[in-house]
């Protein structure tokens, strides 16, 4: 099977675009062409996927995101994405934000930085953390969304794109419904599934309503819309930052890491750390 190093950055030189086809022994060096793209995008045209690790090296040093794609891949190809929430769709921890209307934004913010490194379990740190939230107004909610929830870079132009070359989106969040269903209505998405808060006259009670959505709920999630939509290796791309996002990444056939915690970039298949969203475009390009 024949390669293609696909290279994206906000500038790349020309003098590491001529180095990493070296690197590669890439043929031909094209300029990727995806209207709106808001970063510049290389295609290295039959790049060796033998040199991962010098490229990877002189990438790393140059702040260049880079992907061994297969040759013949077109965005016709993906058939579903699977996004994360928070801080991977959106710019923010939507819990975190809440937590600030209590003047727990510190003390949460910190459990949960700890859960998406992976270094506590994730579904005793949300019940920990959605128990912080206890008597909280339930118009705080509304306040996040409307004055510090922003869609990251790329998310519009990835999903117009995405939805219309036929792909489905399912958007799979620890986070809460109030703010996935806002975001299904808002970005037309196929599917939302996320953790309900319980709430009594205006409150947050500080308990979920139902089973909790963790890391086994999205790589289930995932491979039973794959199953459903009937397809088959190579369709289902994800995308997700945090340690509960890794057994999703996994399950897809092309796991993005997105601007993500050390441990997911160390087992994720492809990372994108200094671009957008919409750089799924140009992996398909």
């Amino acid at each position: 099977m024949t390669h293609k190093l696909i290279l994206q950055a906000p500038d790349i030189a020309t003098g590491d675009l001529k180095q990493l086809a070296r690197l590669s022994h890439a043929r031909a060096i094209e300029a990727v062409q995806v209207a709106g793209l808001g970063h510049q995008a290389f295609r290295l045209v039959d790049a060796d996927p033998a040199s991962h690790e010098a490229v990877a090296a002189h990438c790393a040093a140059q702040a260049i995101d880079y992907a061994f794609m297969p040759a013949d891949t077109q965005l016709a190809d993906v058939g579903l994405v699977v996004m994360d929430m928070d801080s991977t769709l959106i710019n923010i921890e939507c819990i975190d934000e809440i937590a600030d209307g209590l003047g727990l934004k510190p003390q949460v913010a910190a459990i949960t930085e700890r859960s998406m490194r992976g270094e506590i379990d994730f579904r005793q740190s949300l019940t920990e953390r959605v128990a912080l939230l206890a008597g909280l107004e339930e118009a705080v909610l509304e306040r996040v969304y409307t004055e510090k929830l922003r869609l990251n870079p790329g998310a519009e132009l990835m999903l117009r794109t995405l939805h219309a070359a036929g792909a489905q989106s399912l958007l799979i969040s620890g986070g809460f419904t109030f703010f996935t269903e806002r975001l299904r209505q808002r970005l037309g998405l196929s599917r939302a599934v996320a953790n309900v808060l319980e709430t009594s006259a205006g409150k947050l009670t500080g308990r979920l309503v139902g089973p909790m959505v963790d890391a086994e709920t999205k790589a289930v999630e995932l491979e039973s819309t794959r199953r459903h939509l009937g397809l088959g290796p190579g369709r289902v791309v994800a995308l997700g930052d945090g340690a509960n996002d890794l057994r999703m990444l996994a399950a897809a056939d092309y796991g993005i890491a997105y601007h993500a915690k050390p441990v997911v970039q160390a087992q994720a298949a492809y990372a994108f750390n200094h671009i957008g969203l919409d750089g799924v475009l140009a992996l398909f390009a």
